[in-house]
């Protein structure tokens, strides 16, 4: 039986609409966005198959292209959906953040640095813009791959931070394997970026390395 036959206080959708999408389970939310499920299972089933496969929603929407197309059953359509789901969540957080404050607001920025970073699959750099009251003017992620002086270029950070007028800045990157504390290169290169950002009026307010359920903040630790 297909999730049409069902009785209407049982339809995803109904509920949806008649109670809020607060009170659906997991598996209803995700069938509302795959539509549809495979022989013998229903979209529903489907979709607890899934979330099960993946460890949850985290698992399932940190997936790739390559990844959910090896899941049975998902094809292009389904793995479009659930790749655009994603940005459009990355984006929405992105969006949160501009324009507010670092040091009012600091778990904003860190709610979406998680979501954005927490579960790359290789090393991100990414730069947040601020203005003279620390407002977030924006962001970039400017370089991937492993964090040493040959992978950052100083010159590029610079360079970009002069073109947005940014008063100060705060670097970010990810560590993919879990371990949130910084290498010796993450304390060299701070410095340094440090050092050459002050001889250009600009002050880094914070380096933030974002791993599994964990971050080091340069600033906390009195590094900055």
């Amino acid at each position: 039986m297909g999730t049409n036959d069902w009785p209407d206080d049982e339809k995803p959708r109904e509920r949806l609409r008649n109670l809020g999408p607060d009170v659906l389970s997991d598996a209803e939310l995700l069938a509302l966005l795959l539509r549809s499920g495979i022989k013998g299972r229903d979209v529903v089933a489907f979709s607890r198959d899934l979330l099960s496969s993946f460890g949850g929603f985290r698992g399932l929407l940190n997936a790739d292209w390559s990844g959910l197309q090896k899941t049975m059953g998902l094809g292009p359509a389904k793995t479009a959906s659930v790749l655009a789901v994603i940005e459009i969540a990355r984006r929405y957080l992105r969006e949160e953040i501009m324009g507010k404050s670092f040091v009012k607001e600091p778990q904003c920025v860190l709610n979406y640095l998680n979501a954005d970073l927490r579960d790359r699959k290789k090393e991100l750099f990414k730069v947040l813009f601020l203005n003279k009251a620390s407002r977030i003017l924006g962001e970039k992620t400017l370089f991937s791959g492993t964090i040493d002086q040959t992978a950052v270029h100083p010159r590029e950070i610079i360079k970009e931070s002069l073109e947005r007028n940014a008063a100060a800045l705060v670097l970010v990157h990810n560590h993919p394997s879990g371990r949130a504390e910084p290498s010796r290169e993450d304390r060299e290169l701070t410095k340094k970026l440090e050092i050459l950002c002050r001889d250009m009026s600009i002050k880094i307010l914070d380096h933030i390395i974002i791993a599994d359920n964990s971050f080091f903040s340069f600033r906390e630790q009195g590094l900055l």
